[in-house]
């Protein structure tokens, strides 16, 4: 195999399937990185089993060449240091050799390395997947949705289906959940599709891999293809497939958890209040004591106090917008309420409240697209 690549072209598709390269895999060829050069151009792929990341560096795009391919074949060569090597190579041109046994050889200008490669037979196949069920969706909206829900997804292995966000697709809308047990995110978006009544209700996607999946589809409005196959999903982008598993097992049923009533209504922007919880928690220690006590006031106002009994305490009093029905004392994890502050799009949020022993919701006011839930902290 023999080829001259663009050098930025080659660097950018290299860090896109590193990411799907784990270091503490038990296969060891997958801690590599398989290069396939064809007449189609170069095509590089990275998996650690649970993901898999495929980039097409085409022969030409806008009229630029961006490979020469000299001769057909493929390599599988060690990520972790092919990847340094590629980003330090000093000119805009990389010239890749294979030869017998599988010895490579990199050159750039002046610089030259020879590593020693595996054999590409041995790396396992990737994924057929049937394109029957495919939506698409705008890359921007995808990185936004995958933003607003995948915080709030487990960290404990104790219950894995919870470590991952559910996804469900009806009359074209996709909605995506994300639970701790503690906390609860939605989102929902409006999806594209020829499939008329295409229907899923107990997708989950690793939290994981949508948070790699995230940092590598482009910040636009083009438009991403999504397959969804028994126990794979797969993304499809401009030269790029991106293939997860799905998790096994049954996602709760979180539609009855969402409360349809509230006896106490808040209106908060949403910057100050952020601000406010974040100062409430100055004085917890080792991020391990998090709980705000919340309680209502007259003339809408609102005091937050936090007490660490070695430290502390902290009182503050703010503002609502506006304040409608009973009076409210309740406690919360104030983690969980900053998390979610940070990633809600809008200058004001609602908070309803059911009681001082009951789960409340926090919304954006300007968005019926995204909604929060919350677990109260017992405090006594």
């Amino acid at each position: 195999m023999q080829f001259v690549i663009n050098r930025d072209y080659f660097v950018h598709s290299v860090q896109h399937v590193t990411k799907a390269i784990s270091s503490r895999t038990t296969i060891p060829i997958l801690t590599g990185i398989k290069i396939v050069a064809d007449h189609e151009g170069v095509t590089l792929t990275g998996s650690d089993s649970d993901i898999s990341i495929e980039c097409v560096i085409p022969i030409e795009e806008d009229g630029e060449q961006l490979v020469q391919i000299i001769e057909e074949g493929s390599i599988v060569l060690q990520a972790k240091f092919f990847a340094e090597i590629v980003k330090k190579l000093p000119e805009d041109k990389i010239e890749l050799v294979v030869q017998d046994q599988f010895a490579t050889t990199l050159r750039s200008g002046s610089s030259v390395f020879n590593l020693n490669g595996l054999d590409p037979e041995e790396y396992p196949r990737l994924p057929q997947i049937e394109e029957e069920n495919l939506f698409q969706i705008q890359n921007d909206l995808m990185k936004n949705i995958i933003r607003q829900t995948v915080f709030a997804v487990s960290t404990a292995e104790t219950r894995p289906i919870l470590t991952g966000v559910n996804w469900q697709v009806e009359n074209k809308q996709l909605t995506c959940t994300a639970t701790d047990s503690h906390r609860l995110a939605i989102r929902k978006a409006a999806i594209e599709t020829n499939i008329e009544n295409l229907t899923f209700n107990n997708i989950v996607i690793p939290g994981k891999s949508l948070t790699e999946l995230s940092k590598i589809i482009d910040d636009n409005d083009g438009l991403l293809d999504i397959v969804v196959t028994e126990n794979q999903i797969l993304f499809k982008s401009k030269n790029l497939l991106f293939f997860s598993r799905l998790l096994d097992g049954n996602y709760p049923a979180t539609k009855n958890m969402i409360p349809d009533h509230s006896k106490t209504d808040i209106f908060l922007e949403t910057k100050g209040f952020l601000q406010a919880i974040e100062r409430a928690l100055l004085l917890s220690r080792d991020g391990k004591n998090n709980v705000v006590n919340f309680k209502t006031l007259e003339d809408g106002i609102v005091e937050i106090t936090s007490v660490t009994p070695e430290i502390g305490r902290v009182t503050e009093r703010i503002n609502t917008k506006q304040l409608n029905g009973e009076e409210l004392r309740i406690s919360f994890n104030g983690k969980n309420i900053i998390d979610a502050l940070k990633i809600v799009d809008s200058n004001e949020i609602k908070i309803s409240f059911t009681g001082a022993m009951s789960p409340f919701l926090l919304r954006p006011v300007d968005s019926d697209k995204a909604l929060h839930l919350f677990s109260p902290v017992r405090t006594y």
